[in-house]
């Protein structure tokens, strides 16, 4: 197909085939989505030991120079000029009606800021933060890092042995670790709901770090399959279906992104893109009219993204944006979009799929509680 030829590859491409993965484009990539032992048992190993991803579809930057802080702040609804040196920190780059561009991490390394960012937007997201901050500060991208992150409960007991001392990094804290003769960079975060790491290596020292990794005895391999069905377990979004230039952070539920200084009230509110809208949404003065909730089936039908959301007069009320069989529950969970007025947890629907009704119940999330180490 003439499409797959033009497909980049990871660092880790040999590997992946070598480990028998199925390969299909993500992002422009060719990734793999599984291996041969199957995603439910992918989702679970990573539940249950440690699962190693192969994430270098991401896009990795740095931001540098004095005001690089002040800069990208203009840019976020959240605070960066106070983040302490060492912390990560989850971010959202709006565009000027206060929609969401993309969301990222990025960590305060002291010397520069260190910011991670999709995939599929990272060519977008780096000449977005160049346009409008690039006369600030350095926005230097780093297409030379591959990423790896490493989930799982047994995660830090396999990182440990090659990396001695990482585990007293906890939940959203990072540092530079040396590793045979080049420089890593360790957070100690994921996208799972899981304990775990992130880790931004070179691409030439990409492959060796896997297969150190893959020697341990906690360490499998999990594709984007699995990676999904994880993420979705967790509560997390996942940009393109469940946040994107079309969703506001207070109708996408991440208010908690927010900080109180960045609030109406705070010592610097607002001065980001949107900000009228966005904290007008916060504080009320400008109504909601839907909010991203958790859905469980009440019948076990699984319930995919698309799918439309009715109330029990049959008036269409929101739309699925991710659904599938959660493997850790056990039952279909799915998060949607729907009028704020239906959104209260307890809350029944229906999801019409194949034209037959399938009920369903507003939740709150996560859908399988979060593990991360906080010390």
């Amino acid at each position: 197909m003439p499409e797959q030829q033009n497909l980049l590859a990871t660092p880790l491409n040999a590997l992946h085939l070598e480990l028998g993965a199925r390969m299909v484009p993500f992002a422009g990539y060719s990734m793999p989505v599984q291996y041969p032992s199957g995603l439910i048992a992918e989702h679970r190993h990573t539940r249950e030991a440690a699962g190693l991803f192969d994430v270098s579809h991401m896009g990795q930057l740095r931001l540098v120079g004095p005001g690089a802080a002040a800069a990208f702040e203009s840019l976020m609804p959240v605070d960066v000029i106070d983040l302490p040196v060492g912390k990560q920190r989850y971010g959202l780059l709006l565009t000027d009606e206060g929609t969401i561009i993309d969301d990222l991490m990025f960590v305060n390394r002291g010397d520069d800021i260190f910011v991670i960012v999709n995939g599929a937007c990272k060519a977008a997201d780096i000449a977005h933060i160049q346009a409008r901050i690039g006369s600030r500060c350095q926005v230097v991208p780093m297409p030379e890092r591959a990423l790896l992150a490493l989930q799982g409960p047994k995660a830090v007991d396999a990182l440990q042995r090659l990396l001695p001392g990482v585990g007293q990094l906890v939940f959203m804290t990072g540092q530079r670790v040396a590793w045979q003769g080049g420089e890593l960079f360790v957070t100690r975060s994921g996208y799972t709901g899981e304990d775990g790491f992130e880790i931004s290596v070179h691409e030439a020292q990409a492959e060796a770090l896997a297969r150190a990794l893959l020697a341990q005895p906690e360490v499998k391999p999990i594709g984007l399959g699995a990676r999904n069905s994880l993420r979705l377990e967790a509560g997390l979004c996942l940009y393109g279906n469940d946040i994107d230039t079309t969703t506001t952070p207070v109708e996408a539920a991440l208010t908690w992104a927010i900080q109180k200084v960045r609030r109406t009230g705070g010592a610097r509110a607002g001065g980001f893109p949107g900000a009228d809208k966005v904290l007008g949404q916060l504080d009320g003065s400008v109504p909601l009219a839907r909010k991203r909730v958790g859905l469980v089936a009440l019948e076990r039908v699984p319930v995919r993204e698309h799918t439309e959301l009715r109330d029990a007069g049959g008036r269409p009320v929101g739309e699925v944006t991710s659904g599938l069989l959660g493997p850790t529950i056990d039952k279909p969970v799915a998060m949607a979009y729907v009028a704020a007025a239906a959104a209260a947890p307890g809350t029944r629907v229906d999801a019409i799929v194949r034209g037959k009704p399938v009920p369903m119940e507003i939740t709150s999330m996560p859908f399988v509680p979060n593990r991360y180490y906080r010390g």
